[in-house]
């Protein structure tokens, strides 16, 4: 374990760098657009074309990886980043904001393919769950870091758009001096997404409707706190406590997951990101003073969803595939995240802000219920895969012992990633 932390060290920190930047300039941005007196659904719609970049960056920034190598895509996105955060505070204005938010989530597309690819073909399936836990919690970390440099700056200037583009920048260090090799990548032709969610279709579920609440939270968080508390210093504690609890439970949930499965868990998560969208619902009109501890725990199991199930699809895929697999979970994801904004947004508007945790606990239930159903289903429907034991083939005709191998082999040919998890775990 030591050695896989200290051979991709150098790649998680610019990453957390990247986070860094990344959670100031969200945060600002969506403040910003509302002190221009933009309504809520255009908010949405802004931030939502984040992630039509990132859904183009799914279709297309693999191919810039497999071209360059990981290194040089990285310090290539994070440049892009960089100038696009800048030209944000010239451009005032909603089209060209819709334009730099797909190029930014172009980059970002493209730094997620990189760091996930990067990290799985270091990691086996005995420690994928303990190192993307890892890696999300640098991922949290970064994002709650970012909300407090909001502090820093008025809103309404340009300073705040000018330290994002700063670190930005900086994050191209530690990666650009790394002295241990990155993934060498074969190309290969497009992977169809019908043939990703064949692979594991709760994890695939669990991917799409963590982009659709994540990306949410995350573009409409800070109105809902400033609807709330109306300063910017309690918006950036509140949305800093959120992303900072996703830090709580990655390690504990990514190690269990390692040890018991990780389809259990998911359906745990799910639930329990419902009933404390519940809670922040309850919380806000009748007990205020315990909102806060809602937020933390409802975060906490929140950010842990996506790392959950991005280590469930790659634990049956092989090294070659890292960079294919990864850039159709940012399809699904991306899809996720550019109608979660626009549904809030919409919703906000008419039903105000407590539609962001509505919207959260009928999606979250709604995965919960099928991942309950896939265990259901698995127990009674699914034949237990038994450990192939070879027969001398004096004892049977080879026709025989062809057939018993095809119906006793470790994993079943039509079977799902969830069907054949407990082997996968023994």
């Amino acid at each position: 374990m030591f050695t896989i932390f200290r051979s991709v060290f150098s790649l998680l920190l610019s990453f957390g760098l990247l986070l860094v930047a990344n959670g100031l300039f969200n945060s600002l941005l969506g403040l910003r657009a509302n002190l221009e007196g933009m309504s809520t659904t255009y908010i949405g719609i802004i931030m939502s074309c984040h992630f039509v970049g990132i859904l183009l960056g799914g279709l297309h920034a693999g191919r810039v990886i497999a071209g360059v190598g990981h290194i040089r895509a990285f310090a290539t996105f994070a440049s892009l980043l960089s100038v696009a955060a800048l030209m944000h505070a010239i451009f005032i204005e909603l089209l060209p904001w819709m334009a730099l938010r797909m190029v930014s989530g172009f980059c970002t597309a493209g730094m997620l393919m990189v760091t996930e690819s990067w990290l799985n073909e270091r990691s086996g399936s005995q420690y994928r769950g303990s190192i993307l836990a890892t890696y999300m919690m640098v991922n949290y970390l970064g994002l709650a870091s970012g909300q407090m440099l909001l502090k820093l700056g008025d809103i309404s200037e340009f300073q705040l758009f000018s330290l994002a583009s700063i670190i930005f920048s900086l994050a191209l260090v530690p990666v650009l001096l790394t002295r241990h090799s990155a993934p060498i990548l074969k190309r290969g032709p497009r992977l169809p997404i019908m043939s990703v969610i064949r692979l594991g279709p709760l994890a695939i579920a669990g991917i799409f409707t963590a982009g659709m609440i994540n990306a949410s939270i995350n573009t409409l968080t800070p109105i809902y706190a400033m609807h709330i508390y109306g300063n910017t210093d309690q918006v950036a504690n509140f949305t800093a406590l959120m992303l900072v609890s996703g830090f709580v439970l990655q390690w504990p949930l990514g190690r269990l997951s390692d040890i018991v499965g990780r389809g259990v868990l998911i359906a745990v998560v799910a639930i329990m990101i419902a009933i404390c969208s519940l809670g922040m619902i309850f919380s806000a009109s009748y007990v205020p003073q315990w909102i806060w501890v809602m937020a933390f725990i409802y975060g906490a199991f929140l950010y842990t969803l996506y790392a959950l199930c991005s280590a469930l699809i790659n634990d049956v895929i092989d090294s070659d595939m890292r960079v294919r697999v990864a850039g159709s979970i940012l399809i699904i994801y991306g899809v996720g995240a550019i109608s979660g904004p626009l549904l809030v947004g919409a919703l906000t508007d008419i039903a105000g802000p407590q539609a962001l945790f509505m919207f959260s606990f009928a999606i979250s239930s709604c995965l919960a219920a099928f991942a309950i159903y896939r265990r259901i289903y698995q127990a009674i429907f699914v034949k237990p895969v038994q450990p192939f034991v070879p027969v001398p083939s004096q004892s049977a005709p080879s026709d025989e012992l062809y057939l018993a191998t095809q119906d006793n082999q470790d994993t079943l040919p039509g079977a799902s990633l969830e069907d054949n998890e407990g082997v996968l775990h023994k």
